[in-house]
């Protein structure tokens, strides 16, 4: 591994020494379909300073690159920029090895890294605004509390106007290519966005926060190097634009239509839905919950302004599948304006009420009637879920105006 691991510069005084995680597929209940990256960085000063670590497993593939640098006992500092187990479960194994120093963190990541790990050394505390001294460098540390733990800081190299940005601006994407402008930018949009709406939508109000302050930082970035995916050196306000755009969570002219379905009942009534909606003009994605994953809804809901979910009752409850994504959707917390309810029944028919519970704690303004169905949807049933999307077509386009 020593030989054969390699770090890839960034600038002429960082390398990335990070490692790639091609096989994870789930990430806390995201499908992460392909894989991931947890990005170290190596800053050569007269301190040489190591910016995160990696997952536990992947110690030693980190280790190898820096190696391919300098010799890791020669690293002076280490800064916990964020203080998640896939960026600091290498962290106690690697202050053995390398006897660092100094190790930083914020006042918060202190706390957590002691509540994570019975550490032998101390992590001292850098505030927000202060910097840590590299000697011929210094590192300025701004804390982002909650984006999206609360002890996560972003770490800023004046010198090389390098920004370390933990998990904001990041993606989970395994790739052999280190730089935003090598990846195919459909890739790049898709995947950041599902970072977003997975990772980060429910910390939309601190993102908007933080993109004022960076912006009357008066501070350039002309590199950005998140924790997880590509270094930004090409399209860095692209993503900042992105970035704002999500926060600000304002709906689109987009419907998702989410169902599950036992015999085809609730699955008639979504087609016939989405027909209404498409009839106005909304652009629908009709999404079978056993074909869809949870984390595949999230980012058709991202900009949506309409959610529509059906379900059949089971067992006098929603479908398992349909409870999945409304309890992962509502910890989420988009800002989708309107929505519906729908399904079939045998004989109790308790899942639309169910959902429209949900819905609405998820302060979704639904019509004044759902739509359901005992057994098999008729002609004049699949009408009314036709007229319903059609409504809930023209309500979005009115507040679209």
């Amino acid at each position: 591994m020593k030989n054969v691991m390699r770090a890839v510069k960034i600038t002429e005084n960082v390398y990335w020494v990070g490692a790639i995680d091609w096989n994870i597929r789930d990430f806390h209940g995201y499908a992460t379909r392909r894989g991931s990256t947890y990005n170290a960085y190596l800053v050569l000063a007269e301190k040489p300073t190591l910016i995160d670590t990696v997952k536990a497993p992947f110690r030693q593939e980190m280790l190898a690159r820096v190696a391919s640098v300098i010799d890791p006992r020669d690293i002076a500092v280490i800064v916990s920029n964020h203080a998640e187990m896939d960026h600091t479960g290498s962290l106690p194994e690697v202050i053995r090895e390398i006897d660092p120093g100094e190790i930083y963190a914020s006042p918060m990541g202190v706390k957590v890294l002691g509540e994570l790990f019975s550490l032998d050394r101390e992590v001292k505390a850098v505030r927000d605004g202060e910097t840590v001294n590299l000697g011929n460098r210094a590192l300025t540390c701004w804390e982002t509390r909650m984006l999206h733990w609360p002890d996560s800081m972003f770490s800023y190299l004046s010198e090389d106007r390098l920004l370390f940005s933990q998990d904001a601006f990041g993606m989970h994407l395994a790739s052999s290519e280190r730089f935003d402008d090598e990846i195919d930018p459909a890739v790049l949009a898709y995947e950041a966005a599902t970072y977003y709406a997975n990772i980060l939508m429910p910390f939309s109000p601190q993102v908007e926060k933080l993109l004022e302050r960076v912006g009357g930082l008066g501070v350039e970035f002309a590199i950005v190097a998140p924790d997880h995916g590509p270094v930004w050196r090409k399209d860095f306000a692209g993503i900042l634009d992105s970035y704002a755009r999500w926060a600000g969570r304002r709906p689109s002219r987009k419907a998702v239509v989410a169902y599950a379905t036992m015999w085809h009942s609730t699955e008639l009534m979504a087609r016939a839905l989405a027909e209404g909606l498409a009839e106005r003009g909304i652009s629908v994605k009709v999404m079978s919950l056993s074909e869809n994953h949870r984390s595949d809804v999230a980012y058709e809901v991202l900009e949506a302004g309409i959610l529509a979910v059906g379900s059949p009752t089971l067992n006098n409850n929603m479908f398992p599948l349909a409870a999945d994504v409304l309890t992962y959707l509502k910890g989420l917390r988009p800002r989708t304006p309107l929505g519906a309810a729908f399904g079939s029944y045998g004989w109790s028919g308790e899942s639309v009420a169910q959902i429209e519970a949900i819905l609405s704690d998820m302060k979704v303004e639904l019509p004044e009637e759902s739509v359901r169905v005992k057994n098999v949807p008729g002609v004049d049933v699949l009408g009314r879920c036709r007229d319903l999307g059609v409504l809930l077509g023209d309500k979005l386009l009115e507040r679209l105006q």
